[in-house]
């Protein structure tokens, strides 16, 4: 099947498919108090300090690991698109360029996301000219699958997806890799094979894809390094950075 180049993290020669005191004991860490009665929760907290009861010293002298949490998660921000038609969400640590080379004929958009250490995680770009043809079948596991409705166009919703093709026994694509997330408006795969992957989705003028390939090398993946690529895929379906990846990509929506 012949396909156009997809712009994600891996470039092979065929492409196609792809952050949440008073004196009576209450808790520790209040809400902060509304302008309105910030006079009056001064007080209560200067009469608390000057005359503590138990409870609230038994809080104070709690040792630090009674209060030791999970890592904060990053804040989020939304950008736009320099092209101004799209926008989405992403966490404020990740890097954007756009563009980030040279646009299609007649415009578009091409923004690539990177991780705060400069690893590609995903790519944006639109005005895409598409095309496809299913000439072979392979095994395949859809990872996972979401509608994203706010993208319908000519009566057709997208949907994101993670999937892979190919199996321990036979082999996905040659010369490609065999596992992507992205955005796409081919309907889920049926049966026990199923065509290339084929992410792209129908966005004015023609078309437009925001995804990846699946690399170990710019996707961070638990295990052993030295676990068939497939496997790899599967585990990184668990991770932080992947469901964040998935959380920016679903939020994709149109600007305004």
């Amino acid at each position: 099947m012949r396909r156009s180049v997809w712009p994600g993290a891996v470039t092979p020669a065929l492409l196609l498919s792809l952050l949440l005191l008073t004196a009576c004991g209450e808790p520790a860490s209040p809400p902060q108090p509304s302008p309105s009665s910030a006079s009056a929760s001064a007080s209560a907290s200067a009469r608390a300090t000057a005359t503590p009861t138990a409870a609230e010293t038994t809080t104070a002298a709690a040792p630090p690991s009674a209060t030791a949490s999970a890592p904060a998660q990053p804040s989020w921000t939304t950008y736009t698109t320099a092209a101004g038609d799209l926008s989405f969400d992403l966490p404020s640590t990740w890097n954007i360029t756009d563009p980030a080379g040279e646009l299609a004929e007649g415009g578009g958009a091409f923004a690539e996301v990177t991780s705060e250490d400069g690893r590609l995680l995903a790519t944006l770009r639109t005005n895409m000219a598409t095309g496809s043809t299913c000439t072979e079948k392979y095994p395949y596991t859809v990872l996972e699958s979401q509608e994203m409705p706010q993208l319908a166009q000519y009566g057709t919703v997208p949907r994101y997806t993670f999937e892979t093709r190919g199996n321990a026994t036979t082999a996905g694509p040659p010369d490609t890799p065999a596992a992507a997330y992205g955005i796409t408006t081919a309907p889920l795969p049926e049966g026990d094979t199923a065509c290339y992957m084929f992410h792209f989705f129908n966005w004015p003028p023609n078309a437009a894809t925001f995804g990846a390939f699946y690399n170990p090398e710019l996707n961070r993946t638990p295990g052993d390094a030295s676990l068939p690529y497939l496997e790899k895929a599967k585990l990184y379906a668990g991770t932080q950075e992947y469901k964040d990846i998935k959380r920016m990509i679903t939020s994709l929506r149109p600007a305004g």
